[in-house]
Protein backbone atom coordinates (compact mmCIF):
# COMPACT_ATOMS: atom_id res chain seq x y z
CA UNK A 1 0.00 0.00 0.00
CA UNK A 2 1.51 3.21 -0.90
CA UNK A 3 1.47 6.92 1.01
CA UNK A 4 -0.63 7.82 -2.35
CA UNK A 5 -3.09 5.73 -1.47
CA UNK A 6 -2.80 6.21 2.13
CA UNK A 7 -3.13 10.13 1.89
CA UNK A 8 0.01 10.36 3.56
CA UNK A 9 1.94 13.29 3.05
CA UNK A 10 5.33 12.49 1.76
CA UNK A 11 7.96 13.19 3.90
CA UNK A 12 10.28 16.42 3.90
CA UNK A 13 13.68 16.12 2.11
CA UNK A 14 15.74 18.41 4.76
CA UNK A 15 18.69 18.47 6.50
CA UNK A 16 17.58 16.33 9.55
CA UNK A 17 15.58 13.94 7.37
CA UNK A 18 19.02 13.39 5.56
CA UNK A 19 20.89 13.16 8.43
CA UNK A 20 18.81 10.41 10.41
CA UNK A 21 18.90 8.62 7.13
CA UNK A 22 22.75 8.36 7.45
CA UNK A 23 22.71 7.40 10.87
CA UNK A 24 20.66 4.57 10.62
CA UNK A 25 22.52 3.71 7.87
CA UNK A 26 26.16 4.22 9.63
CA UNK A 27 25.46 2.25 12.91
CA UNK A 28 29.04 2.53 14.04
CA UNK A 29 28.80 6.31 13.43
CA UNK A 30 25.48 6.05 15.43
CA UNK A 31 27.37 4.84 18.36
CA UNK A 32 30.41 6.93 18.08
CA UNK A 33 28.00 9.83 18.46
CA UNK A 34 26.00 8.45 21.17
CA UNK A 35 29.02 7.68 23.23
CA UNK A 36 31.33 10.75 22.43
CA UNK A 37 29.60 12.99 25.08
CA UNK A 38 29.19 10.74 27.99
CA UNK A 39 33.71 9.60 27.37
CA UNK A 40 34.67 13.36 27.04
CA UNK A 41 32.56 13.77 30.63
CA UNK A 42 34.28 10.72 32.13
CA UNK A 43 37.70 11.39 29.96
CA UNK A 44 37.91 15.17 30.53
CA UNK A 45 36.45 16.08 33.57
CA UNK A 46 36.33 13.52 36.09
CA UNK A 47 39.76 11.22 35.16
CA UNK A 48 41.37 14.70 33.91
CA UNK A 49 40.80 16.73 37.14
CA UNK A 50 41.77 13.68 39.36
CA UNK A 51 45.10 13.16 37.07
CA UNK A 52 45.80 16.72 37.54
CA UNK A 53 45.52 16.36 41.31
CA UNK A 54 47.91 13.11 41.03
CA UNK A 55 50.11 14.71 39.22
CA UNK A 56 51.26 17.01 41.58
CA UNK A 57 52.69 14.31 43.41
CA UNK A 58 56.15 14.37 41.39
CA UNK A 59 56.36 17.92 42.72
CA UNK A 60 57.64 19.49 46.27
CA UNK A 61 56.71 21.84 48.87
CA UNK A 62 59.12 24.81 50.16
CA UNK A 63 59.02 24.32 53.77
CA UNK A 64 60.14 28.12 54.37
CA UNK A 65 57.72 29.54 52.34
CA UNK A 66 54.90 27.42 51.96
CA UNK A 67 54.65 27.25 47.96
CA UNK A 68 55.02 24.48 45.52
CA UNK A 69 58.36 24.17 44.13
CA UNK A 70 57.30 22.75 40.67
CA UNK A 71 60.66 20.55 39.83
CA UNK A 72 59.48 16.94 39.45
CA UNK A 73 61.02 15.17 42.28
CA UNK A 74 60.34 11.86 44.00
CA UNK A 75 61.05 13.31 47.48
CA UNK A 76 57.21 13.57 47.96
CA UNK A 77 56.81 10.22 47.30
CA UNK A 78 59.77 8.80 49.27
CA UNK A 79 58.29 10.75 52.23
CA UNK A 80 55.16 7.84 52.39
CA UNK A 81 57.73 5.59 54.02
CA UNK A 82 58.47 8.03 56.72
CA UNK A 83 57.46 6.11 59.75
CA UNK A 84 54.65 8.44 60.83
CA UNK A 85 53.11 8.32 56.93
CA UNK A 86 53.76 4.91 56.39
CA UNK A 87 51.45 3.93 59.72
CA UNK A 88 48.96 5.80 58.05
CA UNK A 89 49.02 3.29 55.34
CA UNK A 90 49.40 0.13 57.17
CA UNK A 91 46.52 1.07 60.00
CA UNK A 92 43.99 2.27 56.85
CA UNK A 93 44.81 -1.09 55.35
CA UNK A 94 44.30 -3.05 58.52
CA UNK A 95 40.51 -1.37 59.09
CA UNK A 96 39.34 -1.64 55.43
CA UNK A 97 40.48 -5.51 55.49
CA UNK A 98 38.87 -5.98 58.91
CA UNK A 99 35.48 -4.13 57.61
CA UNK A 100 35.61 -6.60 54.44
CA UNK A 101 36.01 -9.56 56.49
CA UNK A 102 33.07 -8.60 58.92
CA UNK A 103 30.90 -7.49 55.84
CA UNK A 104 31.52 -10.47 54.12
CA UNK A 105 31.02 -12.72 57.45
CA UNK A 106 27.65 -11.28 57.86
CA UNK A 107 26.56 -10.79 54.62
CA UNK A 108 26.77 -14.52 53.23
CA UNK A 109 23.98 -16.13 55.58
CA UNK A 110 21.51 -13.25 54.91
CA UNK A 111 22.05 -13.60 50.88
CA UNK A 112 22.22 -17.03 50.95
CA UNK A 113 18.85 -17.50 52.99
CA UNK A 114 17.28 -14.42 50.44
CA UNK A 115 19.01 -16.88 47.24
CA UNK A 116 18.01 -19.94 48.36
CA UNK A 117 14.80 -19.91 50.66
CA UNK A 118 13.67 -16.80 50.08
CA UNK A 119 9.54 -16.52 48.60
CA UNK A 120 8.73 -13.57 46.49
CA UNK A 121 7.21 -11.72 49.66
CA UNK A 122 10.41 -12.17 51.58
CA UNK A 123 12.63 -11.31 48.72
CA UNK A 124 10.72 -8.04 48.44
CA UNK A 125 10.82 -7.60 51.93
CA UNK A 126 15.06 -8.44 52.06
CA UNK A 127 15.45 -6.01 49.42
CA UNK A 128 13.43 -2.76 51.11
CA UNK A 129 15.51 -4.25 54.07
CA UNK A 130 18.84 -4.01 52.42
CA UNK A 131 18.26 -0.92 50.55
CA UNK A 132 16.59 1.27 53.58
CA UNK A 133 19.33 2.26 55.50
CA UNK A 134 20.46 4.07 52.06
CA UNK A 135 17.90 6.19 52.07
CA UNK A 136 18.92 8.22 55.17
CA UNK A 137 22.00 10.74 55.01
CA UNK A 138 25.36 9.07 55.42
CA UNK A 139 25.75 12.25 58.25
CA UNK A 140 22.63 11.36 60.14
CA UNK A 141 23.74 7.59 60.47
CA UNK A 142 26.69 8.33 61.85
CA UNK A 143 25.82 10.63 64.38
CA UNK A 144 23.46 8.15 65.12
CA UNK A 145 26.25 5.70 66.13
CA UNK A 146 27.94 7.53 67.71
CA UNK A 147 25.14 8.05 70.89
CA UNK A 148 24.78 4.66 70.48
CA UNK A 149 28.26 3.67 70.91
CA UNK A 150 28.92 6.44 73.49
CA UNK A 151 29.97 5.50 76.94
CA UNK A 152 26.54 6.05 78.32
CA UNK A 153 25.07 5.25 74.89
CA UNK A 154 21.84 2.74 74.09
CA UNK A 155 24.67 -0.57 73.26
CA UNK A 156 26.55 -0.08 77.00
CA UNK A 157 23.02 -0.45 78.68
CA UNK A 158 22.27 -3.22 76.87
CA UNK A 159 25.51 -4.93 77.62
CA UNK A 160 25.03 -3.94 81.77
CA UNK A 161 21.40 -5.02 81.53
CA UNK A 162 22.59 -8.36 80.14
CA UNK A 163 25.18 -9.05 82.19
CA UNK A 164 28.05 -8.33 80.02
CA UNK A 165 29.73 -4.64 80.95
CA UNK A 166 32.55 -6.82 82.37
CA UNK A 167 33.05 -8.44 79.26
CA UNK A 168 32.89 -5.26 77.48
CA UNK A 169 35.15 -3.39 79.79
CA UNK A 170 37.79 -6.20 79.14
CA UNK A 171 37.32 -5.92 75.16
CA UNK A 172 37.41 -1.69 75.42
CA UNK A 173 40.90 -2.48 77.99
CA UNK A 174 42.52 -4.49 74.95
CA UNK A 175 45.77 -2.77 73.48
CA UNK A 176 45.09 -1.45 69.58
CA UNK A 177 41.06 -2.06 69.50
CA UNK A 178 39.78 -1.01 72.82
CA UNK A 179 39.47 2.51 74.21
CA UNK A 180 37.39 4.93 76.36
CA UNK A 181 34.22 4.20 74.98
CA UNK A 182 33.53 2.30 71.92
CA UNK A 183 33.15 5.53 70.20
CA UNK A 184 36.35 6.36 70.38
CA UNK A 185 37.76 3.11 69.54
CA UNK A 186 38.71 1.00 66.07
CA UNK A 187 36.26 -1.21 67.46
CA UNK A 188 33.20 0.98 67.27
CA UNK A 189 34.83 2.83 63.82
CA UNK A 190 35.22 -0.86 62.54
CA UNK A 191 31.70 -1.48 63.65
CA UNK A 192 30.31 1.77 61.77
CA UNK A 193 31.98 1.08 58.27
CA UNK A 194 30.44 -2.35 58.76
CA UNK A 195 26.85 -1.23 58.83
CA UNK A 196 27.20 1.84 56.00
CA UNK A 197 28.87 -0.88 53.54
CA UNK A 198 26.93 -3.92 54.34
CA UNK A 199 24.19 -3.87 51.42
CA UNK A 200 27.19 -3.12 49.27
CA UNK A 201 28.07 -6.30 49.87
CA UNK A 202 24.95 -8.36 50.75
CA UNK A 203 23.70 -7.66 46.81
CA UNK A 204 26.82 -8.83 44.79
CA UNK A 205 26.62 -12.31 47.25
CA UNK A 206 23.10 -12.62 46.50
CA UNK A 207 22.91 -12.15 42.89
CA UNK A 208 25.79 -14.57 42.54
CA UNK A 209 24.18 -17.19 45.00
CA UNK A 210 21.00 -17.10 42.95
CA UNK A 211 23.36 -18.54 39.69
CA UNK A 212 24.68 -21.58 41.77
CA UNK A 213 22.62 -24.29 40.06
CA UNK A 214 20.48 -26.03 42.97
CA UNK A 215 21.15 -29.47 40.95
CA UNK A 216 24.73 -29.20 41.50
CA UNK A 217 24.04 -28.52 45.24
CA UNK A 218 21.84 -31.59 44.95
CA UNK A 219 24.19 -33.68 43.14
CA UNK A 220 27.06 -33.21 45.89
CA UNK A 221 24.73 -34.09 48.33
CA UNK A 222 23.50 -37.25 46.88
CA UNK A 223 27.33 -38.08 45.86
CA UNK A 224 27.45 -38.49 50.14
CA UNK A 225 29.35 -35.17 50.28
CA UNK A 226 28.93 -33.29 54.01
CA UNK A 227 27.11 -29.81 54.27
CA UNK A 228 30.48 -28.53 54.86
CA UNK A 229 32.12 -29.81 52.01
CA UNK A 230 29.43 -28.71 49.69
CA UNK A 231 29.67 -25.18 51.05
CA UNK A 232 33.65 -25.41 50.37
CA UNK A 233 33.79 -27.09 46.95
CA UNK A 234 30.35 -25.84 45.43
CA UNK A 235 29.12 -23.06 47.05
CA UNK A 236 31.91 -20.81 47.92
CA UNK A 237 34.54 -20.89 44.28
CA UNK A 238 30.83 -20.24 42.92
CA UNK A 239 29.43 -17.16 45.25
CA UNK A 240 33.77 -16.10 44.84
CA UNK A 241 33.03 -13.32 42.19
CA UNK A 242 30.12 -12.19 44.14
CA UNK A 243 32.21 -11.44 47.50
CA UNK A 244 34.92 -9.67 45.43
CA UNK A 245 32.58 -7.20 44.07
CA UNK A 246 31.32 -6.62 47.30
CA UNK A 247 34.64 -6.38 48.77
CA UNK A 248 35.98 -3.84 45.74
CA UNK A 249 33.03 -1.70 47.36
CA UNK A 250 33.86 -2.16 51.17
CA UNK A 251 37.00 -2.40 50.71
CA UNK A 252 37.72 0.91 48.50
CA UNK A 253 34.95 2.65 49.89
CA UNK A 254 36.95 2.50 53.53
CA UNK A 255 40.26 3.32 52.21
CA UNK A 256 38.87 6.77 51.36
CA UNK A 257 36.31 7.63 53.73
CA UNK A 258 37.52 10.36 56.00
CA UNK A 259 33.72 11.86 58.10
CA UNK A 260 33.58 8.21 60.22
CA UNK A 261 37.04 8.42 61.67
CA UNK A 262 36.64 12.09 62.57
CA UNK A 263 33.36 11.41 64.51
CA UNK A 264 33.53 7.97 65.14
CA UNK A 265 37.99 6.41 66.32
CA UNK A 266 40.92 7.59 67.91
CA UNK A 267 42.93 10.44 67.11
CA UNK A 268 45.33 8.21 65.14
CA UNK A 269 44.90 9.41 61.31
CA UNK A 270 43.53 7.27 58.46
CA UNK A 271 44.40 8.05 54.68
CA UNK A 272 41.65 9.84 53.92
CA UNK A 273 41.96 12.02 56.68
CA UNK A 274 45.81 12.56 55.95
CA UNK A 275 44.52 13.69 52.57
CA UNK A 276 42.05 16.30 53.66
CA UNK A 277 44.53 17.64 56.33
CA UNK A 278 47.89 17.64 53.88
CA UNK A 279 45.13 19.35 51.11
CA UNK A 280 43.64 21.70 53.27
CA UNK A 281 44.96 22.61 56.62
CA UNK A 282 48.86 22.06 55.68
CA UNK A 283 48.89 23.40 52.07
CA UNK A 284 50.85 20.68 50.99
CA UNK A 285 49.30 19.57 48.00
CA UNK A 286 51.93 17.26 46.47
CA UNK A 287 52.01 15.02 49.83
CA UNK A 288 48.04 15.00 49.68
CA UNK A 289 48.15 13.72 46.05
CA UNK A 290 50.89 11.30 47.35
CA UNK A 291 48.30 10.26 49.90
CA UNK A 292 45.66 9.76 47.34
CA UNK A 293 47.72 7.22 45.07
CA UNK A 294 47.89 5.27 47.76
CA UNK A 295 43.91 3.89 48.04
CA UNK A 296 44.24 3.39 44.19
CA UNK A 297 47.69 1.18 43.86
CA UNK A 298 46.34 -0.70 46.90
CA UNK A 299 42.88 -1.69 44.96
CA UNK A 300 45.49 -2.48 41.75
CA UNK A 301 47.11 -5.00 43.89
CA UNK A 302 43.63 -6.63 45.33
CA UNK A 303 42.26 -6.83 42.00
CA UNK A 304 45.04 -8.31 40.67
CA UNK A 305 45.39 -10.98 43.42
CA UNK A 306 41.64 -11.57 42.85
CA UNK A 307 42.42 -12.00 39.20
CA UNK A 308 44.78 -14.35 39.98
CA UNK A 309 42.59 -16.60 42.58
CA UNK A 310 39.81 -16.67 39.76
CA UNK A 311 37.62 -14.61 41.07
CA UNK A 312 36.24 -12.95 37.82
CA UNK A 313 36.11 -16.33 36.24
CA UNK A 314 32.43 -16.81 36.39
CA UNK A 315 31.80 -12.90 35.70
Amino acid sequence: MSLATLDLPAPRDGLLRRLSDRLVRHTRLLTLLLLVPPLLWLGLIYLGSLFVFLGQSIFSIDEFSGTIVREPTTATLIELFRPANYDIVLRTVAISAAVTGLCAVIAFPIAYYAARYAGPRAKAAFYLAVMMPLWSSYLVKVYGWKLLLAKEGAIGWFAGRLGLGGALEAWLALPVVGGPSLSVSYTGMVLVFTYLWLPFMILPVQAALERVPKSLIEAAGDLGASPGLVFRTVILPLALPGLVAGAIFTFSLTLGDYIVPQIIGTSALVLGQAVYMQQGTAGNIPLAAAFSLVPILVMALFLTLAKRMGAFDAL
